[in-house]
């Protein structure tokens, strides 16, 4: 790897506040690349330094691809020289999960049998990001099946969070949200079906957005298998990044029709822009797990944030969220169940506990085994609670609520017991709640308490995400922005403003 040139004057050239290139936000560096005040090689070559320091420490990257994110910025570099007109991620490093096909890459999924699965094209997902000039630098860690909240496999290992290395970063995207806490890359794509984007990002301390179903496209299922309809129906491809506007670039990029995945939306809707001020509903979900002190401080503090910026925001109770995450347990699981002997041949230890203990939580809602007509009618009661959420979401357009009830899980807290994984799949109701809705939803960060990073969770009613991006610069506005972070030093940082 070349060496990093540090003789650079950075203010003399315009870039922001003469920070290292690896805590620029992906905006930034776009605009720094497009008008030729930095070179893409540049920002490559500081963000591969940047991996190699911090990825030895927390192992959230597991393959990275030095030589050929090089080739692809002197591409980039070379399109600038060429005067052409450039995409709006044009020379941006970014990290893909090592799910999502990627040409050229082992889709691993985490499972040792899947070393060897390389993928002749990219997936819609990494497909939007090539187009919009991306450079592909570095694949990021997932559980083995992308099923649990905890981020190991036995084929990539274990990645740490960068706050604690005693605690979870996430799952299953945790890869993703490490590195770009790290400084490895500003923009990480992820995937989430039951809080996979927005529990790492929670965890980590980035922001993450799950976007409506189907406006991002994206295909996912087990190998050689098609995907199952809770998949097709609820599964979203969205972004990581440490501040929301690299969050509306990343989708504004990623927003794209591909046939290929069949829940794909040729047209998305516009955002209308905001008339007046909205009314938010502030949801505790008490009633399901009493939130820890921190959560319920970050939850005052977003609706402060929220009512000083005009928005008007009053408690609620949203009985929908809490039955549709009970149903998650019927409907995703009943169907992962047609994977469970392939899980049981070449999935790790570990994820063949937490799915006995996903089953064993289930049953005390549904049984040891539902039938046709439970999985039916469990089906049919998810369009009556999106139709029913859509007609209050009409008056109250945002809800605000935790993404989790408590702070950064210690590592393997679902594997110990059935009890502990109650634990911790009741703290992350909401996540469940709103993925089996399709809903768009994003985790923000509002803060550091007990020196771990807490948030929010900001949902919309289907393909209103703007608003839910709305309301999160609002936060962020406040709170600041507080990654990246030393992995190796911890040292805990103060909240800067963003820039």
């Amino acid at each position: 790897m070349e060496p990093l040139k540090e003789s650079i004057d950075h203010a003399s050239r315009g870039l922001p506040e003469s920070l290292p290139f690896w805590q620029w936000s992906g905006t930034d560096m776009a605009q720094a690349v497009r008008t030729g005040v930095v070179s893409a090689r540049e920002l490559t070559l500081a963000h591969l330094e940047r991996i190699a320091q911090t990825n030895p420490v927390i192992n959230a990257l597991v393959e990275v691809s030095g030589s050929e994110a090089l080739v692809m910025a002197d591409a980039a570099d070379a399109a600038v020289a060429r005067g052409e007109q450039l995409p709006p991620l044009h020379g941006v490093p970014v990290a893909i999960k090592v799910n999502a096909d990627q040409q050229g890459h082992a889709t691993t999924d985490g499972i040792v049998a899947l070393s060897e699965n390389v993928a002749a094209s990219d997936g819609p997902q990494v497909a939007t990001l090539r187009r919009a000039g991306a450079v592909l630098i570095g694949r990021s860690n997932t559980p083995s099946f992308s099923l649990r909240w905890f981020t190991e496999n036995d084929l990539h290992g274990r990645t740490l969070n960068p706050w604690d290395p005693a605690r979870t970063p996430g799952g299953s995207s945790g890869g993703a949200a490490a590195a770009v806490a790290a400084g490895m890359v500003p923009i990480a794509q992820g995937s989430d079906i039951g809080g996979s984007i927005r529990n790492p990002a929670y965890s980590c301390g980035v922001v993450g957005l799950r976007p409506t179903a189907g406006r991002v496209p994206g295909w996912y299922g087990p190998v050689g298998a098609d995907p199952a309809l809770s998949s097709q129906l609820m599964l979203a491809n969205g972004p990581l990044a440490r501040c929301v506007k690299d969050l509306r670039l990343a989708l504004s990029v990623m927003s794209r029709f591909d046939p290929r995945d069949p829940l794909s939306s040729p047209v998305v809707p516009c955002a209308q822009p905001l008339s007046h001020a909205l009314r938010v509903g502030l949801v505790r979900g008490d009633d399901v797990a009493r939130p820890a002190a921190a959560v319920n401080s970050a939850l005052d503090s977003a609706a402060k944030w929220l009512s000083d910026a005009g928005y008007q925001v009053d408690e609620i109770a949203l009985p929908q969220l809490q039955e549709a995450y009970r149903l998650w347990y019927l409907i995703a699981l009943e169907e992962f169940r047609q994977v469970l002997p392939e899980m049981r041949r070449v999935g790790d230890s570990r994820v063949c506990r937490a799915a006995a203990h996903y089953f064993a939580i289930a049953r005390g809602w549904w049984g040891k085994t539902p039938g046709l007509e439970a999985y039916m009618t469990g089906y049919a009661r998810r369009g009556t609670l999106i139709a029913q959420l859509e007609q209050l979401l009409h008056d109250t357009p945002l809800i605000l609520l935790p993404v989790s009830s408590e702070q950064s899980f210690e590592y393997d807290l679902d594997i110990v017991s059935v009890d502990s994984m109650r634990r911790v799949a009741a703290a992350n109701w909401s996540m469940m709640a709103i993925a089996l809705l399709g809903m768009p939803a994003a985790a923000v960060p509002t803060g550091i308490a007990n020196g771990l990073p807490v948030g929010v969770q900001l949902m919309a009613g289907r393909w209103r995400d703007e608003l839910v991006l709305h309301a999160a610069d609002v936060i962020e506005e406040r709170a600041g922005v507080i990654t990246p972070i030393d992995p190796i030093g911890r040292a805990q940082p103060t909240a800067r403003p963003r820039g």
